[in-house]
């Protein structure tokens, strides 16, 4: 059983389970953001939550890593362009808390 929700305006299929990042490669999308320097092509690189190479918005909030973030077909992605936003609902996390394993 599949279903979809909405990457930029066209829909993507997920099966059950798995996570925005999942179903995007799957739909054979391989970036969807850009490095905030070297405007390099990003998308998911680790898969498991470390890097922070697959951000984009979803849900209208900046910095989410696609590796983590549940697909459901309420959910409406959009591909973001440059670095983390350092949104103040969503802050990056400091080295202090990257050393102590923070998300």
């Amino acid at each position: 059983m599949t279903s979809s929700f909405d990457f930029d305006g066209r829909p993507v299929r997920y099966r059950p389970g798995q996570t925005v990042g999942a179903a995007l490669v799957a739909d054979g999308t391989r970036s969807w953001s850009r490095s905030g320097r070297t405007r390099r092509p990003m998308g998911l690189f680790c898969g498991i939550g470390v890097c922070f190479e697959c951000l984009l918005t979803v849900d209208g909030v900046p910095d989410v890593r696609a590796c983590l973030a549940p697909a459901h077909e309420a959910v409406a992605v959009h591909s973001q362009d440059g670095p983390p936003s350092r949104h103040p609902s969503h802050p990056s996390p400091t080295a202090d808390e990257l050393a102590e394993g923070a998300p």
